[in-house]
């Protein structure tokens, strides 16, 4: 009966080192994904966290003006992530269509910039990037288990 405990124990804390880590990289997801930095013509940048900013103050007063693919899907995928962040177990399909929703578009910036030589541009989105291989990585690992 005692080794059962303890197997119990040892899987339990498993189970919670795997989900905490899990919810960290989420929300590494949802920082890394606002501090990517937006450039184009003249002398006009803002950072993500900036953008969204106008986004959801124009979602309520003027929401046909925001209503684009390249601003909802990443929103939704924010929001998605957030949510990953308040389960008791995080859902991996929930984080993957998350970081896919967000990925979309920071992956096209990060490609821009590479192909633009506008690299402040390209690595501003690299952490998000690297975020996103831990996060797959950790989720097949915890799907092996």
């Amino acid at each position: 009966m005692r080794h059962f405990t303890d197997f119990n124990h040892w899987l339990h804390q498993r189970l919670y080192l795997h989900c905490m880590k899990k919810k960290k990289l989420n929300a590494a997801l949802i920082l890394t994904s606002l501090v990517a930095y937006l450039e184009w013509g003249g002398n006009n940048s803002m950072f993500l966290f900036q953008g969204e900013w106008e986004i959801l103050s124009k979602l309520f007063n003027d929401p046909m003006s925001v209503l684009h693919p390249f601003t909802l899907v990443p929103l939704v995928g924010q929001l998605l992530l957030l949510a990953t962040l308040f389960q008791k177990q995080v859902s991996s399909v929930l984080t993957f269509i998350g970081m896919s929703g967000m990925g979309l578009l920071l992956l096209f910036m990060f490609v821009i910039g590479l192909m633009g030589g506008n690299y402040r541009i390209a690595l501003s989105v690299f952490p998000f990037l690297v975020v996103a291989v831990l996060t797959v990585i950790e989720h097949r690992k915890a799907f092996k288990e």
